[in-house]
């Protein structure tokens, strides 16, 4: 079963106390309910209500559709079963907003999202507002035992929620990226010194070796995670190395000059017939001017920065690339083992970059860097269950398990995702053509 728990939060009392005083695990799951959906609110700040309705491909969803379909989740699955003869707020959004749970009801289409003009941004604002006064006054009042079991499904929606935080970050990129006068979601701030700056050798990459050895994967039951990231299950992971740091822009510039979009070599069959359909000739994002390669961000055009990850790349594009390098993607179980003992810090959704940051510090000898936040690391696992896996019945089971056909897993989270939502059991999955969200590179060899 999705599993969660919620940690207790220390709060501070008045100064002439000097103490502290653990709140009750109700408010502190309220608080961090609210947290998360203020979050979203302020993403949302700054977009026009003609911003947040356009659908720019069928992957793509509108940022109201977000604001609704979050929401729709807490009434359908929360208050619906707990609010004895709860009324939605209107049924008809229970038809708008369901995204792919069959067994919740019908659902108007995908690709047809961008066709609902009604609800306004503004009614669909304030049918948020509703379903949190409804969230606030059922956590109340609820006993202890309608507590315990209404917790990990209130648990399970906030992540959901950041999910949708980081689609609606990267979904509206791909919006803006269709309008000839490149809007601004938010200003850059300044930039950052790197660790190139200080020291050109840390663009030489270097491989960390990793022995011979078996392993538990998957989470290990405490705290918060997601069905597909269980049953843990031993694994044997056979000697590997993988880079220190992430490939960079500068590094992929040098893919591109030396044709690698036009050799078929380093394509798989079905990547080169989609190089060939789709013209790729770059990441996704990147427009040449005048010999010049430029990089529609969510601060606007801006030349290509060198020394920062290369991302928006297809697990096609991230493939042909460790071929053509001399290497390859790892798999999926090489990453778990290689992140277990490392820290969850980097650049992430809560710096409000919304870009991949040049590594800060060069890595210190024998250890691995920019392991979490700035991109998702494509692996050349394919997104298939766990030993033992089942999914759950009814529609919560269909959070992960349906969609373990045709994909490959992606591990350590982006500039997009949040901090708190991350772990080094996380399996991101996507198509190995889908190129819009934050996806990069870390390198992996064989050791014989």
């Amino acid at each position: 079963m999705i599993q969660a728990a919620v940690a207790k939060q220390n709060q501070t009392a008045t100064a002439s106390q000097r103490s502290r005083e653990v709140s009750s695990p109700k408010e502190s799951l309220l608080a961090h309910f609210h947290h998360v959906r203020s979050f979203t609110g302020k993403l949302s700040e700054n977009l026009a209500p003609e911003d947040c309705v356009v659908q720019s491909m069928p992957d793509v969803s509108p940022t109201k559709w977000h604001l609704a379909h979050t929401t729709w989740f807490f009434e359908t699955f929360i208050l619906k079963k707990w609010v004895p003869g709860y009324r939605d707020a209107v049924p008809e959004y229970a038809y708008l907003f369901n995204s792919y749970y069959n067994a919740a009801g019908t659902m108007h289409r995908r690709d047809l999202r961008g066709l609902i003009s009604r609800p306004t941004v503004d009614q669909t604002k304030k049918y948020r507002a509703s379903v949190e006064a409804d969230i606030d006054e059922l956590i109340s009042g609820a006993d202890e035992r309608s507590f315990l079991e209404i917790e990990p499904l209130l648990t399970l929606g906030i992540h959901h929620e950041r999910q949708h935080q980081e689609l609606l970050i990267t979904d509206i990129k791909h919006v803006f990226a269709q309008n000839p006068l490149f809007p601004t979601f938010r200003e850059a701030g300044p930039r950052l010194p790197s660790a190139f700056d200080r020291d050109g050798s840390s663009r030489s990459t270097k491989f960390v070796e990793f022995d011979e050895t078996t392993i538990d994967i998957g989470h290990d039951g405490n705290g918060f995670f997601y069905d597909n990231e269980g049953p843990r299950h031993r694994a044997l992971v056979l000697p590997f190395s993988l880079a220190n740091r992430l490939v960079t822009s500068r590094e992929y510039l040098q893919f591109i000059a030396d044709n690698g979009y036009k050799r078929s070599e380093f394509w798989l069959s079905l990547g080169w017939m989609t190089v060939n359909e789709q013209q790729w000739r770059a990441p996704l994002y990147w427009i040449e001017r005048d010999g010049e390669w430029w990089n529609f961000t969510l601060s606007g055009l801006s030349k290509v920065e060198p020394d920062e990850p290369v991302t928006h790349l297809s697990y096609f594009e991230a493939d042909a690339y460790a071929n053509w390098a001399g290497a390859r993607l790892p798999t999926e179980f090489e990453w778990e083992r290689a992140a277990a003992e490392i820290a969850i810090e980097g650049n992430f959704v809560e710096t409000e970059r919304f870009h991949p940051a040049a590594l800060s510090a060069a890595p210190r000898e024998g250890k691995l860097a920019q392991m979490f936040g700035d991109v998702w690391e494509w692996t050349r696992s394919s997104y298939s269950p766990y030993p033992g896996y089942r999914a759950e019945p009814g529609a919560l089971g269909e959070y992960n398990g349906k969609f373990m056909c045709n994909q490959y897993v992606l591990r350590g989270g982006s500039c997009a995702t949040s901090r708190t939502h991350i772990r080094q059991t996380y399996r991101n999955f996507f198509q190995p053509e889908k190129r819009w969200q934050f996806m990069g590179i870390r390198l992996a060899r064989d050791l014989s």
